[in-house]
């Protein structure tokens, strides 16, 4: 029997990064946390502990300050493309590199006061080698709810089913979306902010029978929205909401009082691409 070693990569994680742009008076803020991850000709560390192929963690850590230093920040997209291009050109061992990046938005109070945003966060990924480059945007901690305009009934029953089917309830969820560009170039904040709008309209316009219906439907409006991304994959928790039984109390509950359950919840998945959209050049949806 043969033993071999199978893929493999090593990098950075979690790389906490603030970039205060100073324009004056004006200041312009980036908040970040970079993850780095190299693949190429790495045998010899994993099999005979020989290191000279080896950059170092602490230096890529040391190249995400040095590179928000030296070139800014701006766009996350950017960044990532940047330092993944960097990786793979800079070291001859190194064949893939992939940058993560998450952004923390903040809005402008003043010309240096900053508050945080609200629960989302932006993220990228960037993978960089032999296969050409790819690119990455999506939209984490989304939370949408519709009120009405939601339905689930006719589904499959068993002698274990008790849910009751409904004709109106509360849907709610925590959308975790990523998308792949068709290039490595695009206006990445004009984009990111069209792709987050059209999937919250595709949420907000779509009258759902199930989740899955709402998902493929909010896939849908982004790639009609936005012709520069081939897909997206789609994450979707069902956070379910249980009308309260207020018999014992001599109230009536006509869809106005729920209890916002936690766990265990529902979970939709789901990718919705483009039928000529070329194949994925990385494993994207990891």
């Amino acid at each position: 029997m043969a033993i071999v070693l199978g893929p493999n990569r090593y990098g950075k994680a979690e790389v906490r990064l603030v970039r205060v742009t100073r324009d004056g008076d004006t200041h312009h803020l980036a908040d970040l946390t970079v993850g780095i991850a190299l693949a190429g000709d790495l045998a010899a560390t994993h099999q005979r502990g020989d290191n000279s192929g080896v950059l170092p963690t602490d230096t890529m850590k040391n190249t995400v300050y040095a590179f928000a230093k030296e070139h800014g920040v701006a766009e996350p997209e950017s960044f990532a493309l940047r330092l993944a291009r960097h990786f793979v050109a800079d070291q001859a061992q190194v064949h893939t590199a992939r940058v993560s990046v998450e952004a923390y938005g903040w809005d402008r109070l003043g010309p240096h006061s900053f508050q945080r945003q609200g629960s989302w966060t932006r993220t990228c990924t960037v993978t960089h080698g032999g296969d050409g480059t790819q690119v990455v945007t999506g939209i984490t901690g989304l939370v949408l709810l519709n009120t009405t305009a939601s339905e689930f009934h006719g589904y499959v029953t068993d002698r274990y089913t008790t849910l009751p089917e409904t004709t109106d309830r509360i849907l709610a969820t925590a959308v975790d979306a990523r998308w792949r560009h068709l290039t490595d170039a695009a206006p990445w904040d004009d984009s990111f902010r069209g792709a987050r709008d059209a999937l919250v309209a595709g949420f907000v316009d779509t009258y759902s029978y199930s989740l899955q219906q709402t998902l493929y439907a909010m896939g849908t409006r982004l790639l009609t929205d936005r012709p520069e991304i081939a897909e997206v994959r789609l994450t979707l928790p069902n956070k379910h909401h249980y009308p309260v039984d207020l018999a014992p109390f001599g109230q009536d509950n006509a869809g106005e009082v729920f209890l916002a359950g936690d766990r265990p919840y529902g979970l939709i998945e789901g990718t919705v691409t483009r039928d000529d959209a070329p194949p994925a050049s990385a494993e994207w949806y990891l």
